[in-house]
């Protein structure tokens, strides 16, 4: 499935992003889709947890990839509540990184979730959202996170509310 690319705000452009130049490079190689994720989880250390691995990678688009395993089970044997939380970011987070312009920064600011039905499969995180704000003095840009089990079912979903301000001109 294509996204379309999300709309700069007039004036604004997208440069150079050093996460997606990097993900170029690495994602078609053998081993790179991995060794890219394994970059981004010692920049953000907590992410590693889940052992995630990267899918696909573009202005308004990111998928990951989580196994279904024993370190990231709740008490009845399915995927964490959390470890899919933790997992709805990284692909969030890294999906604004490579859209917003490289003139504007960008923090979560929220996150709310809907789980839809059990987790019991290993589980593909794809998120999306739309046109980039215009932010002069910060606007909210809502990241939209679904999670899909093996069977194609959603089985969590998440607005991640991304706060998305200019950078501050150094003095």
């Amino acid at each position: 499935m294509h996204v379309p690319i999300p709309r700069l705000p007039t004036g604004m452009t997208r440069t150079s992003n050093r996460v997606l130049d990097l993900w170029h490079r690495m994602a078609a190689k053998p081993g790179g889709k991995w060794l890219f994720t394994r970059l981004i989880c010692l920049r953000a250390p907590y992410f590693a947890t889940i052992r995630p691995t990267f899918d696909t990678l573009e202005p308004g688009r990111a998928s990951v990839r989580m196994g279904k395993r024993r370190a990231v089970h709740n008490h009845i044997g399915t995927v964490h509540a959390i470890a899919m939380c933790n997992m709805a970011e990284l692909a969030g987070g890294v999906m604004t990184d490579v859209t917003v312009p490289s003139t504007h920064r960008w923090i979560p600011k929220g996150m709310t979730v809907e789980y839809l039905a059990k987790a019991e499969t290993d589980l593909l995180a794809t998120a999306s959202a739309g046109d980039v704000p215009d932010a002069p003095e910060g606007q909210d840009y809502p990241v939209h996170v679904d999670v899909t089990d093996t069977r194609g079912t959603t089985v969590f979903r998440a607005v991640i509310t991304m706060w998305v301000t200019p950078k501050r001109e150094r003095a």
